[in-house]
């Protein structure tokens, strides 16, 4: 090989390599700044092929999409100096390469200030207000207001933040066992009044029955007692009428009726003479003694 033949080819090889270090490729999806010798040159935002200097200048590229970063769980304190644990998430988009370069370097220094921002943000307007209010639908309110904090404050590293949200709010283990033993302890609370309550209505009732019950039944003793005295007036009356109608046949029917009754059951004797009130009607229908 000739000497002008090695430096030809050495030649092309220099310019080859020298003309792949002038060129670069900016994607749909990127961004791209050029640095002289570290220090910001200008920004490239258009896709498509573009050209750099060789060795003095580089590309650092970022990415226009939409970029998700999670915080993880970690406990923030409450006005109540009650714990919740809170796993956040905030989405950002890239909008100023240049600032972006200059304050944070790339996405892993963005993430780390992100962090501090919101889990500030977080301690901020949680330490203002109680537990309870963060467990309700309030906590939609607590965090549009962390969001405009963290946006605004985002911006100073030239990032769009898009949304701050809350995957999961949550009590620590401790808390949530001490909170359940108390939810249990007023449930019994609960549950003991509910009952003394029932017991008592429960002896209104009784006590109310129980004094309707002995209204009725000394009202029923009290009619009882009025129709029996009527009847035996009746009755009397009956036995008057008969007696003034029939006297011989009266007396034969009374001492009929009390031998009937004295004499009641099958296993009734009677031990003793004929004689007397009861007996004398035995001898004669109309109850005449024998001369």
């Amino acid at each position: 090989m000739s000497k002008s033949l090695l430096t030809l080819t050495v030649a092309a090889v220099v310019l080859g390599v020298v003309g792949l270090q002038s060129v670069y490729t900016v994607f749909q999806t990127e961004q791209a700044l050029v640095l002289q010798f570290g220090k910001p040159k200008r920004m490239v935002s258009t896709p498509g092929l573009a050209f750099k200097l060789p060795i003095v200048e580089n590309v650092v590229f970022y990415d226009k999409r939409v970029l998700d970063y999670d915080l993880g769980a970690q406990e923030i304190p409450t006005s109540d100096q009650k714990q919740v644990v809170v796993d956040a998430f905030t989405r950002y988009r890239i909008a100023d390469p240049l600032m972006f370069f200059q304050t944070a370097g790339n996405e892993l220094g963005m993430e780390s200030r992100l962090n501090s921002i919101v889990t500030s943000n977080l301690q901020t307007v949680f330490g203002k207000v109680a537990m309870a209010v963060v467990l309700t639908p309030e906590r939609s309110h607590l965090m549009t207001t962390i969001f405009e904090m963290v946006k605004e404050e985002g911006a100073r590293f030239g990032i769009d933040v898009i949304d701050v949200r809350l995957k999961r709010v949550d009590l620590p283990e401790a808390n949530s066992q001490a909170i359940y033993r108390q939810m249990q302890t007023q449930r019994e609370q609960e549950a003991r009044k509910s009952r003394a309550e029932g017991d008592r209505k429960a002896k209104t009732i009784r006590a109310d029955a129980d004094k309707q019950a002995t209204i009725i039944m000394a009202e029923a003793k009290k009619t009882a007692e009025i129709s029996m005295g009527e009847g035996d007036a009746e009755a009397q009356k009956t036995y008057n009428a008969a007696h003034s109608r029939d006297r011989e046949f009266f007396d034969f029917w009374v001492s009929m009726s009390a031998m009937r009754d004295g004499l009641a059951g099958d296993n009734s004797r009677y031990i003793g003479p004929p004689a007397g009130d009861f007996f004398k009607f035995f001898g004669d229908i109309t109850g005449k003694k024998e001369n």
